[in-house]
């Protein structure tokens, strides 16, 4: 009806006014830190280019069994000619020309019966997909580490941000108190300068925390290809507890038995070690069973005008016995033998590295517990001095610079306590990644530790 149309779109118009309110009111929903790694696993090139990295890698298997496989290959051909010939006495050879065609097939079988080298290469293949497969896992460990830490990141830029925020608030209170003193004469000029400047430095201060906090975004954003509105924030009552086993020589005993660039180079040893073997047997014989069947079909020759058929079939054993190759035989037995002799020092030189970075990280753990307690303390005594002084200020004790002093100091604690957090986080993540330890499961741990 013509009367009704008015209120109905009036109707419609409201419902989507309020409907675009609702959406403005909501806040949009806080990722966590397990979302983000997901992003990452989904995003990161780094962790994309390793896993068809192991795919490849684990293609050497079936490429090394292949060698000790039969191989079957078939050959085909086919010609035409023209053959023209002028005799030159008639009566011994009359003038013809024809034009044979010629086509034929050939099935070739071959079978290694003795190729030591074959034997060596299907060894190696096995350690070389061991090292993929330890590459991944480091990549995968290195993934985690490296979300965790854009994450952070962005946590603790947002919370310098915020703070610095917080004492310009407070400056700036201040410094209106020194303004109103001064108007009524029981302060100086020089607190209001004093407080100006404090205000001034504060102000640059907030633009450089914002610049950070952008680079910091953009940085988790080249990890996970996302911008994120909002990321849920550690638990303000968080307690830190040492890592488990709370001993440094058994977080390093692991590092060298099972980190994976040890692995990894492990790997490589068993691989050299075998290369090694396999350059020696280039000496030794090899015996292989080739069979043969194929047809050879023909419509004439120049000698003949008539068409033939032959079929024909072979097997044999082939002995190849390399005798002498120009030296190079030797030469690559030789290399192979110091190969072997360099991944063996590169193992013990990963086992050493391994070592050293755990008792490190074990340490900065360790220390970085430690100085989130002192700093928890060192926040409580900041705030009673600022108490403090803002009462010595206004009972006349004390002047405007001691309560800004006490202002900065207990905003650089609180944001040092917040740095300190994350960093404790992130080494318990690089202590167990350190020691080929680390799993999804330590970054849900890490994950319950934020807010709801």
């Amino acid at each position: 009806m013509p009367g009704r149309e008015p209120s109905i779109r009036r109707c419609r118009f409201i419902r989507a006014w309020a409907f675009t309110l609702a959406a403005v009111a909501l806040p949009a929903a806080a990722e966590d830190l397990l979302q983000v790694y997901r992003d990452a696993q989904r995003y990161d090139a780094v962790y994309g280019a390793a896993r068809f990295s192991l795919e490849a890698g684990r293609e050497r298997i079936p490429q090394a069994r292949a060698l000790l496989l039969p191989s079957l290959n078939l050959t085909a051909n086919t010609a035409a000619q023209r053959i023209v010939l002028e005799s030159s006495n008639q009566l011994v050879q009359q003038d013809f020309v024809r034009s044979p065609t010629t086509a034929g097939y050939t099935f070739t079988l071959s079978q290694p019966v003795f190729r030591p080298q074959n034997l060596a290469q299907r060894d190696q293949a096995d350690y070389q997909v061991r090292q993929a497969e330890a590459t991944f896992a480091q990549a995968s460990q290195d993934l985690t580490v490296r979300a965790a830490q854009a994450y952070f990141d962005v946590l603790a830029a947002q919370d310098t941000l915020a703070l610095v925020g917080a004492q310009k608030a407070a400056i700036s209170e201040q410094l209106a108190q020194a303004k109103r003193n001064f108007e009524v004469g029981t302060a100086t000029i020089t607190d209001t300068h004093e407080a100006q400047a404090r205000y001034d430095l504060i102000i640059a201060q907030e633009i450089a925390a914002q610049n950070d906090l952008e680079n910091k975004r953009r940085a988790l954003q080249l990890v996970t290809g996302k911008e994120y509105a909002q990321l849920k924030p550690l638990r303000a009552e968080i307690r830190l507890s040492p890592p488990t086993p709370n001993d440094m020589q058994s977080w390093v005993d692991l590092a060298e038995k099972q980190s994976y660039p040890v692995l990894i180079q492990q790997a490589v040893a068993d691989v050299a070690q075998l290369e090694a073997k396999r350059a020696s047997a280039g000496h030794l014989p090899t015996l292989d069973l080739v069979g043969t069947y194929g047809t050879t079909r023909d419509t004439g020759s120049l000698q003949s005008g008539i068409g033939r058929e032959i079929t024909t079939g072979q097997i044999a054993l082939q002995l190849a016995v390399p005798l002498y190759q120009g030296g190079s035989l030797s030469s690559r037995e030789r290399e192979a033998a110091a190969n072997y002799l360099k991944a063996g020092q590169d193992l013990e030189n990963a086992r050493r590295t391994a070592a050293v970075t755990t008792r490190q990280t074990y340490l900065a753990v360790i220390n970085g517990i430690a100085q989130v307690g002192a700093l928890e303390q060192a926040l409580t005594s900041s705030q009673s001095a600022l108490d403090s002084n803002r009462l010595g200020y206004e009972v006349g004790v004390r002047i405007n610079i001691d309560v800004l002093n006490a202002q900065q100091q207990l905003f650089s604690t609180r944001r040092d306590l917040a740095v300190a957090r994350y960093n404790a986080i992130l080494n318990q993540l690089r202590l167990k990644a350190a020691a080929g330890s680390l799993r999804e499961e330590d970054l849900e741990e890490v994950n319950r530790a934020l807010q709801l």
